[in-house]
């Protein structure tokens, strides 16, 4: 792990608690922020989530309803957040404050 991270209201490592609130995407995020009291890095992690992978979530409904062009971005949105999901997956799971671009901003400051 990179630092101390803390304690973790939930008795869970932090690292592993911020790990979990991304595995459920936007739902496993809003688990973790409403459980989780005390402890700014999971509190981090999972604001990010819940942004994160709401967008993605908006983003793809979006698309559905644009034809041909948005049927075929709806792939290529997958693939990225698939890529995105993991990455935060093992950034928070090595304790690291890995920040998205403004989303990343937006969740440091609501921590």
């Amino acid at each position: 792990m990179a630092k101390d991270l803390g304690k973790c209201s939930t008795g869970m490592q932090p690292n592993i608690a911020a790990l979990l609130s991304y595995v459920l995407g936007f739902v496993s995020g809003i688990i973790f922020l409403v459980i989780e009291k005390e402890n700014k890095f999971v509190r981090f992690h999972a604001l990010q989530s819940i942004m994160t992978f709401g967008f993605f979530f908006v983003v793809q409904w979006i698309l559905g309803f644009i034809p041909l062009i948005g049927w075929v971005l709806i792939p290529v949105v997958a693939i990225a957040g698939l890529i995105i999901w993991i990455l935060q997956m093992v950034k928070a799971y090595k304790g690291e404050w890995f920040k998205l671009p403004w989303i990343g901003d937006f969740a440091e400051k609501q921590a």
